[in-house]
This record gives structure tokens, sequence and C-alpha cells, in this order.
């Protein structure tokens, strides 16, 4: 093998090597007062469970869960700051780091569960995109997490829905939106036109119709 072949096949191999890092990244947690996500709902799962006071398990740092992240703290020996830092999330038995693709998907999947469960697979796959879209869109928060929990963004975060049962279909459907396929057609919202009560979203141009659900930018 020449020198150039050499360098070629040398600089493919590093290429590989950085993207498959990149993709599988591991991504530090620290959640403290107003931090949303998966975390803190783990975080609010597990104090709950020790009895501590957790009225709602919603995702959302607040001031009950700063609270009973505080007593947790002082009866553990730790720094009573509120802030579940890395001691603090070992000692409740949460773990500090996820892998970010994954997290997503378990993050997307949930939301593509609750909005689009019993849709035909494009369907559930253009609500997984419609989140997407919003996360590039400059009216919207830039983060999956930050688009799902946005306040009023989704019903199925506040009507219980959230908690369902999940099904396969909506882990793939995440994964092929992650992965590029965009069924809605670019699309930021949709509704079913036969629960909405928003005057305002008829007002959106449609892209077109997949099951019980409209969608439109």
């Amino acid at each position: 093998m020449n020198k150039r072949n050499f360098f070629i096949l040398f600089s493919i191999a590093i290429l590989l090597f950085v993207s498959s890092s990149f993709n599988q990244q591991s991504v530090s947690t620290l959640s403290r007062y107003g931090s949303r996500g998966e975390e803190v709902r783990q975080i609010q799962t597990k104090l709950k469970s020790y009895g501590y006071k957790v009225t709602k398990v919603d995702g959302v740092y607040g001031v009950e869960t700063m609270n009973a992240v505080r007593q947790f703290q002082r009866n553990n020996g730790l720094t009573v700051d509120g802030v579940a830092g890395r001691a603090t999330l070992a000692k409740i038995g949460v773990s500090t780091t996820t892998t970010s693709y994954e997290h997503n998907v378990q993050l997307l999947a949930r939301l593509i569960n609750s909005e689009a469960r019993g849709e035909p697979f494009t369907g559930q796959v253009a609500v997984g995109a419609v989140v997407l879209n919003r996360v590039k869109h400059p009216s919207f928060p830039n983060t999956i997490a930050g688009v799902i929990y946005q306040p009023g963004a989704f019903t199925a975060i506040t009507d219980g829905q959230w908690y369902s049962q999940m099904s396969d279909s909506a882990y793939r459907a995440a994964r092929y939106a992650l992965n590029g396929w965009d069924p809605s057609y670019g699309a930021i919202y949709y509704y079913n036109p036969a629960k909405t009560t928003n005057k305002w979203i008829y007002s959106r141009p449609v892209t077109l119709r997949i099951g019980l659900h409209v969608f439109a930018k």
C-alpha cells in the first residue's frame, strides 16, 4: 500500500471514530430549581418512592422538588443546597450520565406514544418530526426536551397520557424521525380537527393529513 492510500484510509478511520463518538457522547447531568426533563422526573419518582413529599411527578423542578431534595440531602449527610448534583443523584439512585441519542429516543418516543398512540406509523413519525422541526425553528426552544416541556405545547404532558404504556412502534417512530425522515413536510404544528378548540390553528397552511391529525406550518 502506498503512502497516499494509507493516508486516505487512516483519515476515513479517524472520521468514523469521531462520528461515532459524537453520536454516542455522554452528557453530564445536573438538575436544579427551574430544570425540566426526564432526569427531574426520575428524581421525583425516586424521592416519592422513598416517602418524601412529591405531589406531582411531572419533570418540573419546582419548589416542592427542591425542598424534597434538600430534605433528602439533610437526611443523608450531603451538602444541603437543593441542587441534584453528582453526589446527590448517586445517593438517590439516578444515573449521572446518559447517551444523548438514546436519551432523545426515549423522550421523543414517549411524546409520540402519548400524542399519536393508535395512529398510522407514518403519522407517529410525523409527530416526532414536528418536534424536531420546532427545535430548528427560531420561535421554539432549541432542544428536544425544551420543545416537549414547553408550557402548553402538548396536552399529553398535563392530561396523564404521558404515563401511558409504551408501544414498540413509538420507539421505532422516534428513531426514524431522529434519523431524518419527515413525512410531515416541514410541519411545526399538528391537531385533531374533531378535538381542537383553537381557532387560530386553522389559519396555518396545511401540509397534509395522516390519520386523525392535520399537519401544518
